[in-house]
């Protein structure tokens, strides 16, 4: 007679068998694994799923920071998740051994860099809008360009004649420029306090403001949207 096959037992998640410090111990060595196996960053949660219903993940990833201060890597929030990064202090023994970085694999021209920079600062927006704000009708061929490096996505129809679609940035865009959202952005609240950062103010085709605006606060933050790998190993 045929043996049944066994029903794997439910996963633990509360480990409640174990005492506390060795408990917490187990969940910061799942989040990590978890994180540390996945090639993209990963969400609360899908982390959620290995901790207990009491775990803090915020103070979980805290400890695990911490345990990883003195390593040639980190964990750090990016695109609304978490992921395993490598420090930027060792770039150039990754670029000598490896010849990683070399290259930039995803190159913007000075033109696409400032279409999506528009459009990070002002999504939704329109391919007309942006052809108002740079005073010429912006190509398929950067927006399409711009799409397929999972930089900026469709987005809703914008509420105007014709209603045409909008684009907004996408995941791939805050990971690959490191920023966990959009928040993060070259201090783009103190840009708008200052009246720089005015869609109406762009329409009116005051781009040469924004620009330079958004350079100088970018040059104080290290960010160069044609030139700022994800990984630190390829800058």
């Amino acid at each position: 007679m045929a043996r049944r096959p066994r029903t794997p037992e439910p996963f633990d998640t509360e480990l409640a068998h174990l005492p506390s410090e060795l408990r917490w111990r187990e969940w910061m060595g799942r989040v990590e694994a978890v994180i540390f196996a996945s090639p993209e960053p990963v969400l609360r949660e899908v982390l959620a799923r290995v901790v207990g219903r009491d775990c803090s993940l915020d103070l979980l990833i805290d400890d695990i920071r911490a345990e990883l201060r003195g390593r040639p890597y980190e964990l750090v929030a990016v695109a609304g998740g978490w992921q395993h990064r490598t420090k930027k202090s060792f770039a150039e023994a990754i670029r000598v051994a490896t010849g990683l970085g070399t290259t930039d694999p995803k190159p913007l021209s000075k033109a696409e860099s400032l279409v999506l920079m528009a459009i990070a600062y002002f999504q939704p927006i329109t391919r007309g809008e942006l052809g108002k704000f740079f005073g010429k009708e912006i190509s398929r061929d950067t927006i399409g360009h711009l799409r397929g490096l999972d930089f900026i996505a469709t987005g809703p129809r914008s509420p105007v004649p014709g209603a045409p679609y909008t684009y907004v940035t996408t995941k791939g865009f805050l990971s690959y420029f490191g920023f966990d959202t959009l928040r993060d952005l070259p201090d783009m609240e103190a840009l708008e306090d200052a009246g720089l950062l005015s869609k109406e103010r762009m329409l009116a085709g005051d781009l040469l403001s924004f620009g330079l605006a958004v350079e100088a606060e970018a040059d104080d933050a290290t960010f160069d949207l044609a030139d700022h790998p994800a990984d630190p190993s390829e800058a």
